[in-house]
């Protein structure tokens, strides 16, 4: 048998198999904790299966490290103890079987190999028992470990009646494959295929948690190709899936934005580790499919495809059930903003576009420019050294500018309250008017980014108005 041994030489180990065999229950450190041991990845989720009561187990040991708090979540049967760094669920064996029309089985009390027999994957299913006779021994009944070798992904039962039953390990399976650079056996993916109908019974949000996870991979657009070589990517995702593909006319072509897209994906994902960020990756161009028109001269155009594409992102995020609060705004944003970099890269550029970018971007300049590099993926070797050239001369050119002001945090030095105060007048449209000439003539350098001089402004504005001074 193989042994792990000397993998499980954590003080918690120990104090989990003392425990257990004084109550008298065999316990085993199971799925993925094992699976990443296995694979030199970190892992601070520990999933413990006992032959017994999970939750009797992890109040006996919570009490063992003096944890005062033992989490228990009686409808599930599972515990939760804290240990350091690790967050440790002790479950009870168990079987199950499954309704057609729920994802949620029924559970009855079991084996091990029970327990085994339920799991996703055959590398989900290994286990290392905690057992005083065979302490350290690898417990694989489906080959679990050759397969982790091989890098695939098997089903331990019939894949067809796996993802019928939770047909959320459709998803799983595919985000395994991403995250690990795992291969999908045949088998396993043609069941994928002919289960996709069966995600009508998943909720919205665990779709999208397994999504943000792909979204969130090493080299996410190999989950993302796998949703769309399976079909499930047109379900949940049509705007996506409406990129595919190149029209000719005339002999005149443009670039498959789909597979543009996933470029840019995994560009952005080489730069940053920021969720929002590679979901603006994804959406940047979601409205070219809606702009696309054909010219003559001009071949195919998507002209403001930036502009549809940042009000699209909206009821995206709600379909998702991604939150509508500061990360839409970002991805929002950049999405409106991302073809602007390249503009400002014309050396003729004023000063206060340079300014006015700063000003609307904000702190998330830096990202903003993450992303325009990344959509740089033209095969021409020279064409992405000029494109890059040119980003890097318009990043100088936001470093000088702001040298002189910090225009990413700017906020007017006349208030609206300046306004009324000085000119007796109520809140309205020419309050309004007046703060966006005042922020105009900073912008394009009129004005200093001085109060004193702005006031003086605001003077000569309110006067060309007809507003009177008020007299004190």
């Amino acid at each position: 048998m193989y042994r792990l041994k000397g993998h499980v030489d954590k003080k918690v180990f120990k104090l989990i198999a003392n425990t257990s065999k004084e109550i008298g229950n065999d316990a085993y450190v199971i799925g993925g904790y094992v699976r990443d041991l296995l694979l030199n990845r970190p892992s601070y989720d520990i999933d413990i299966v006992t032959v017994g009561s999970g939750i009797k187990l992890a109040t006996a040991v919570g009490k063992k490290i003096n944890q005062s708090k033992v989490s228990v979540f009686k409808n599930f049967g599972t515990a939760l103890v804290r240990y350091g760094d690790d967050s440790i669920e002790f479950v009870g064996a168990r079987k199950e079987s499954y309704r057609r029309e729920s994802r949620n089985p029924i559970v009855e009390d079991g084996t091990l190999q029970d327990d085994q027999n339920r799991r996703d994957f055959t590398i989900n299913c290994l286990a290392i028992s905690l057992n005083e006779d065979n302490f350290g021994e690898l417990v694989d009944p489906f080959n679990g470990l050759q397969d982790l070798e091989d890098k695939i992904l098997r089903t331990p039962l019939d894949p067809e009646v796996t993802f019928s039953d939770d047909p959320l390990r459709m998803f799983r399976a595919i985000r395994f494959a991403s995250q690990l650079g795992f291969t999908i056996e045949e088998k396993a993916l043609k069941a994928i295929k002919d289960n996709v109908h069966r995600i009508e019974i998943l909720s919205q949000e665990r779709i999208t948690d397994e999504v943000n996870k792909i979204i969130l991979s090493p080299v996410p657009s190999v989950g993302f190709y796998l949703l769309d070589e399976v079909g499930l990517l047109d379900m949940i995702f049509p705007e996506f899936t409406k990129l595919k593909g190149v029209e000719i006319k005339e002999g005149q072509s443009h670039k498959d934005n789909f597979i543009h897209t996933l470029q840019v994906l995994d560009n952005t994902a080489g730069r940053s580790d920021n969720l929002w960020l590679r979901w603006t990756a994804i959406l940047h161009d979601i409205a070219k499919p809606a702009t696309k028109r054909f010219h003559k001269k001009q071949g195919w155009t998507f002209h403001g495809h930036e502009d549809k594409g940042s009000t699209m992102v909206k009821g995206i995020f709600k379909r998702f059930r991604l939150p509508l609060d500061e990360p839409m705004r970002y991805v929002t944003k950049l999405v409106l903003l991302h073809l602007r970099p390249i503009a400002l890269s014309n050396k003729l550029v004023s000063d206060s576009a340079v300014r006015r970018l700063l000003f609307e971007v904000g702190e998330d300049v830096d990202d903003l420019m993450k992303l325009c590099r990344s959509d740089i993926t033209s095969k021409n070797k020279q064409k992405v050294i000029r494109f890059l050239t040119n980003l890097d001369e318009v990043e100088a050119k936001m470093r000088q500018v702001e040298k002189l002001d910090d225009f990413r945090n700017w906020k007017s030095p006349v208030m609206g309250k300046d306004i009324m105060d000085t000119f007796d007048v109520k809140p309205g449209k020419v309050i309004g008017t007046i703060k966006d000439k005042i922020k105009d003539a900073i912008f394009e350098g009129i004005i200093a980014n001085d109060r004193d001089e702005a006031i003086a402004y605001m003077v000569t504005l309110a006067s060309e108005l007809g507003l009177e001074l008020q007299t004190q």
